[in-house]
């Protein structure tokens, strides 16, 4: 039986750093943006419903467009799977990455009186990604958003305390690590929003392009 080699990005170092970059995206718009959230749909359902429930259509709106712009991340991405996942260049999530960062690095040039284009463009990107990535070392993660790896690593430690088992520990290290350098790039994105403002965002841009040299097409 062949064994499938890991790939690259699914290594915890990609994901941790596309996680730290996932956490500054989401702290850099709703501190710069008018408190939209880039990556957290849900809290942006919530604050988009209320809003509507109270007639304050143009307010709704600002949660409804980066909802809009998530699910055409999530299209866009899964369709440069589809037609570049036999590429030998480049590997599509690399492509994916890079796309990424070049969008970010021109949400850094539009000032605030375009927060919802902003938004929209951060709420994209974010959505590619969290389509890309969504595996390390073949378990299920999100580089993006929390909710997701923290029941994942919650289960893995019920798991471990019950059995003992070797695995479990392993998983539960993965998942509270990556919430934990989530968390990390949240506050860093947080501060760098309050001291530097809207161009802040080039960080994530350094982050995005670290963790492309860190993939590579060739499988370990």
């Amino acid at each position: 039986m062949k064994i499938r080699k890991a790939q690259s990005s699914e290594s915890f170092l990609v994901s941790a750093i596309l996680a730290v970059s996932g956490g500054f995206q989401d702290a850099y718009t709703y501190n710069t943006r008018e408190q939209v959230f880039s990556n957290a749909q849900t809290g942006n359902v919530v604050l988009m419903s209320q809003h509507f429930m109270m007639q304050e259509w143009l307010s709704g709106l600002h949660y409804l467009v980066p909802l809009v712009a998530f699910a055409l991340g999530v299209v866009v991405s899964e369709q440069l799977r589809t037609k570049y996942k036999n590429a030998k260049k480049i590997h599509w999530r690399q492509l994916v990455v890079l796309i990424e960062a070049v969008l970010l690095f021109l949400v850094g040039f539009l000032s605030y009186k375009h927060n919802m284009t902003a938004t929209m463009i951060v709420s994209f990107t974010c959505a590619m990604q969290v389509q890309a990535f969504r595996k390390i070392k073949g378990n299920g993660f999100a580089t993006t958003m929390c909710i997701g790896n923290l029941r994942s690593g919650t289960d893995a430690l019920s798991s471990l305390v019950r059995t003992k088992e070797k695995p479990y520990a392993k998983k539960v290290l993965y998942y509270y690590g990556i919430i934990f350098v989530f968390a990390i790039g949240a506050g860093i994105g947080g501060i760098c929003s309050i001291y530097i403002g809207i161009k802040c965002i080039w960080v994530s841009c350094i982050l995005l392009m670290l963790a492309c040299i860190a993939m590579r097409k060739e499988y370990r």
